[in-house]
């Protein structure tokens, strides 16, 4: 494997394009060598699916679009980017006991932290955001 990969789409900020990132990120860790059977792989949709829902709902519009950048760094670090036009940075809502969302934040920050990774988010130079995990890459180099 290359010492380092990339991979990046957009979509628009439309609900059933949670999907179809979640289904592009699994191909491409599959291509890259991560089994879709992995447990990680499993995480790394779920986290996937969370980051991308959040840019849909909670842009309130105002992002007509997200990108998704995953990056491996030689065969160590994985990164997953999800980068939004909305300059308001993710934040916890309070949950209530029978909120139905709102939780998608302490999701992602929970998994990534139990898979050893950390969680960043950097403002764009167009005034958005990407929100990053950074996660170890569990795949053995051949």
């Amino acid at each position: 494997m290359a010492d380092h990969h990339e991979a990046s789409i957009t979509y628009p900020s439309d609900p059933a394009s949670v999907t179809a990132a979640r289904r592009y990120v699994s191909a491409v860790l599959a291509e890259w060598g991560l089994p879709e059977s992995a447990e990680c792989a499993d995480t790394v949709r779920l986290i996937v699916s969370e980051l991308a829902t959040n840019a849909v709902v909670h842009t309130l519009g105002l992002s007509p679009t997200f990108t998704v950048d995953i990056q491996l760094d030689r065969d160590e670090q994985l990164r997953i980017g999800v980068t939004d036009s909305h300059p308001r940075r993710p934040r916890r809502l309070p949950a209530a006991v029978q909120q139905d969302n709102g939780r998608g934040m302490v999701i992602i920050r929970s998994l990534t932290a139990e898979s050893g990774g950390k969680l960043s988010v950097t403002p764009t130079a167009e005034g958005g955001k990407t929100v990053w995990i950074a996660l170890p890459w569990p795949v053995p180099a051949p």
